[in-house]
């Protein structure tokens, strides 16, 4: 099952979005967006680039 985006608000006029695991573990958490349009843009993006996206190991071995 894929995960889940929701939308919430913040504070006053503020949206921010989480994206979440089936079993309801937070896997991000957006900045915060002035509209609920911006929110929903900032969803397509992470879900355009995501499957893109390289991986970059910035860990020490």
């Amino acid at each position: 099952m894929a995960g889940t985006f929701e939308i919430t608000t913040t504070g006053e006029e503020s949206y921010h979005f989480r994206l979440t695991a089936p079993d309801g573990t937070v896997l991000a958490v957006s900045p915060p967006f002035e509209t609920i349009s911006g929110a929903a843009a900032g969803i397509t993006a992470v879900r355009e680039n995501a499957a893109t996206g390289l991986v970059v190991d910035h860990s020490q071995t």
